[in-house]
């Protein structure tokens, strides 16, 4: 870890150099002064943007390196075919603006698909209150021909949104199985019945984390319901060379730059996050983290390792001097 942090530094300092940051680095005004307020603030933006840059320009060579491997896909057409049918029902088609975006469950896929519908006309308002239909008049490359999915493959501006793994499958276990009946009845008594002795009282709404968890492990990755299913098998980054891959840990900004991108109107901004909805905060994940049995969630991740890989997620800290802390 300490290798990586270094390499990072490293990487930051060189992009300083090469684009002549440090040569206009001068001797700031006195602490009290006005313009030495406001050039700290310019410094601190200055290093989120670096940050940025080095984040994208790691993911960017990880995925090189990774999907450049002889054993990776190099096309969608290279793909099994359950593999591609996976893929193409997950990239809804937007004509007008000519892109297509890889929708994530528990990554703003919602709030992406009412941007789309207003995008198209076939929705008014962006206001997040109204109940959403994920099928309704969208377009999937699913429903397309072979060359019209090719054609616009190679001529569509692609982008897919992605979150730390193991928060995104907290944020959908919390979701599915503490609020919805139809998950309770069809996972949760299927879950409590292999994994608790004593399951017999239970509706399917009582499923510990530890309980979804180990469902995950003995779950085949291409059979998983699209809501815990990993992002690398929803959306295949390396079949497909997607334009920009955004994060949920920058929604708003990634978002617009999204649609600054597309040229969509003005007017167009990404929507809030609905009022009802109970963000995964770090007090929340460290909580579940650190109730989890350590070797339950070592041995979940390589299912997920090609999501902290590609993406540039660090590897989530369950030693017992964290959760002790």
């Amino acid at each position: 870890m300490m290798m990586f942090g270094v390499i990072v530094a490293s990487s930051g300092l060189l992009l300083m150099i090469e684009r002549g940051i440090l040569a206009e680095v001068k001797t700031p005004p006195p602490r009290g002064d006005v313009a030495w307020r406001t050039r700290t603030r310019e410094l601190a933006a200055g290093v989120e943007e670096l940050e940025l840059q080095i984040l994208r320009d790691v993911r960017n060579r990880t995925m090189s390196r990774v999907c450049g491997h002889k054993t990776m896909p190099p096309s969608v057409w290279a793909l099994p075919p359950g593999q591609r049918r996976t893929l193409l029902k997950h990239i809804i088609v937007n004509e007008k603006y000519k892109f297509l975006y890889c929708y994530v469950p528990k990554v703003a896929c919602s709030n992406w698909k009412r941007v789309l519908k207003v995008l198209d006309g076939s929705l008014e308002s962006l206001d997040s209150r109204l109940k959403m239909d994920h099928q309704k008049d969208l377009v999937f490359l699913s429903d397309l021909s072979v060359e019209q999915i090719k054609h616009r493959l190679r001529h569509y501006y692609k982008f897919l949104f992605v979150r730390e793994p193991l928060e995104r499958l907290l944020s959908a276990y919390r979701n599915k199985f503490g609020e919805i009946k139809e998950y309770q009845q069809r996972y949760g008594l299927e879950i409590v019945r292999r994994y608790r002795q004593d399951s017999a009282a239970s509706k399917g709404d009582d499923v510990t984390f530890s309980e979804f968890l180990r469902y995950l492990l003995d779950e085949d990755v291409e059979k998983m319901n699209e809501h815990w299913m990993p992002i690398y098998n929803l959306c295949q980054p390396c079949a497909v060379p997607y334009d920009f891959i955004g994060s949920y840990e920058r929604l708003g900004e990634d978002a617009n730059h999204v649609l600054e991108a597309v040229s969509a109107p003005s007017y167009i901004r990404f929507p809030e996050r609905q009022a009802w909805y109970k963000p995964v905060t770090q007090e929340t994940f460290r909580y579940f983290l650190c109730n989890t049995p350590q070797g339950l969630v070592r041995e979940l991740l390589p299912k997920y390792i090609m999501d902290y890989s590609l993406f540039a997620y660090t590897l989530p800290n369950i030693t017992s001097e964290y959760c002790r802390q």
